[in-house]
């Protein structure tokens, strides 16, 4: 076996890897989970003697980062960067490595029904939960389900894959064990425990009552801004730690990692390592998805279509950074119920951390799937807006944005590719639409996003309405200018 990683100029994981036990089954060995949950938990095996580790799988793509980081004994690095240092640490809490589709989803399914399972978390994307983003609900239409529907032994869905791991695990006398989603949702927590057991009564209601009764559902927030892995950062990791990690992440130094703490079968000692385990995490959850998360995407949009590539170059743009923050906190803040967090100093340490040189995260990635992100990252705060009589000038131009930036043309006239999992339909209203005004209204129809009570108020509709013909006119930059200095 390769363990070239222990070569590495890193920290390296000190303490015996044999004694680790997987009780941990991980869906989705993305970059933000080997840059998050999995660096909480490897800290706890190096400096409490935690012996919780992982088995890592990756149900629909990603073959190669699991082939990767088999080839290399399970090991990873992940490297902090920062504006004048990187730091890198090779993670050795994960067991094992596991594809549904290379090591076939029998053995997947036998790896969640071993006795010691007591967690199965996710990293899967919003779109992983084949949920509508407007209503929270299981999508019992979408593709993926209704294939699992028809075949529920051979599940290809997280949420079959969970239930069939459920169904087997009651069968054969073994206990539950707790689901974490780790995505950014609000209520992540609440929405993987409507799918599953949506998915589970279409299924076996009686099995559908066994998980209502045995299974908790913890919510988490989950924060590290985790810049999506290009061949430069392969090149960079390499540099300062003199081992090419081709399962290698890097990311800001900043984490945070907020968990119900409501699990069946127990859970590692996450606090130990900086996690807060709150018996409430949707304060938290909002204020994330709000300010951050609200943030990024209004900078996704409106930075793409001025031309800017990274975060770190919008906020060189003196109206990007002021439009930011004013967003934060004159629109976004006043919605939060969150209680003893001081929202000044939160919005400051989050334009510092977009302003990180070394980071590069880009507009592009961000502005991936906006459908799935739309609805809790500024729809829900818009309501709130409507609700309390008060104007939101900044999250109509986020709305408005992204209704620019999936009309495929960039300011230059430039094709922009969008990916999102509601293309089909987004691409129809776009074709079936003249650009302006009937453009916003054919867009505001698509119900998945904005729902069937928000595209019938005027005050939003004209809002973004004014948004859209502004960007039409000006172009971004100026309209960013111009929306930020009438605040």
């Amino acid at each position: 076996m390769n363990n070239k990683l222990l070569n590495a100029k890193a920290t390296l994981p000190a303490y015996d890897r044999n004694t680790l036990v997987p009780r941990i089954v991980h869906l989705g060995f993305g970059a933000f989970h080997r840059a998050h949950q999995a660096v909480y938990t490897d800290i706890l095996a190096a400096e409490h003697h935690s012996d919780w580790g992982y088995t890592e799988v990756n149900l629909i793509g990603g073959e190669q980062q699991i082939a990767d980081l088999k080839a290399q004994d399970n090991l990873y690095t992940v490297a902090e960067m920062s504006a004048d240092a990187w730091t890198a640490r090779v993670v050795g809490v994960v067991k094992n490595a596991l594809h549904a589709q290379v090591d076939s989803l029998e053995t997947v399914l036998a790896a969640m029904c071993e006795p010691q399972v007591a967690i199965v978390s996710l990293t899967i994307t919003e779109k992983g939960y084949c949920h509508a983003p407007a209503t929270g609900q299981l999508m019992l239409d979408h593709p993926l389900i209704a294939a699992d529907l028809q075949n529920p032994q051979q599940p290809k869905s997280a949420p079959g894959v969970v239930v069939e791991a459920l169904a087997r695990r009651k069968a054969a006398g073994l206990p539950a064990f707790s689901v974490m989603s780790c995505d950014n949702m609000p209520e992540n927590g609440h929405v993987m425990r409507n799918v599953t057991c949506a998915y589970a009564r279409t299924v076996n209601a009686e099995l559908a009552d066994w998980i209502e009764a045995n299974v908790t559902f913890p919510s988490t927030m989950v924060d590290r801004i985790v810049p999506a892995v290009t061949a430069e950062t392969l090149d960079k990791i390499e540099q300062i730690t003199g081992v090419r990690d081709p399962a290698g992440v890097a990311c800001e130094p900043f984490r945070q990692w907020v968990v119900e703490d409501n699990f069946v079968a127990g859970r590692p000692e996450w606090e130990k390592a900086g996690a807060e385990l709150v018996a409430d995490v949707i304060p938290f959850e909002e204020m994330k998805l709000r300010m951050l998360n609200g943030s990024h995407s209004f900078l996704a949009y409106l930075g793409y279509l001025a031309g800017y590539q990274h975060i770190n170059d919008c906020m060189k743009d003196e109206n990007y950074r002021r439009a930011a923050h004013a967003l934060m906190l004159n629109e976004q803040a006043p919605t939060l119920k969150v209680k003893g967090v001081d929202l000044a100093r939160y919005a400051d340490l989050l334009i510092a951390r977009y302003s990180n040189p070394a980071l590069r995260h880009r507009t592009w990635q961000i502005a991936m799937d906006g459908s799935q992100k739309l609805p809790q990252r500024m729809l829900d705060s818009v309501r709130w807006h409507l609700a309390h009589q008060q104007s939101f000038p900044l999250l109509a131009l986020g709305v408005a944005g992204w209704m620019r930036y999936v009309g495929g043309v960039d300011e230059s006239g430039n094709a922009i590719e969008v990916c999102d999992p509601l293309l089909t339909t987004i691409q129809a209203a776009v074709k079936g639409s003249a650009e302006g005004e009937s453009r916003v209204k054919a867009l505001l129809g698509i119900e998945a996003i904005f729902g069937n009570e928000l595209p019938l108020e005027a005050r939003f509709v004209d809002a973004v309405m004014h948004a859209y013909k502004m960007l039409l006119e000006q172009g971004a930059k100026a309209t960013v200018a111009q929306t930020v200095s009438q605040k």
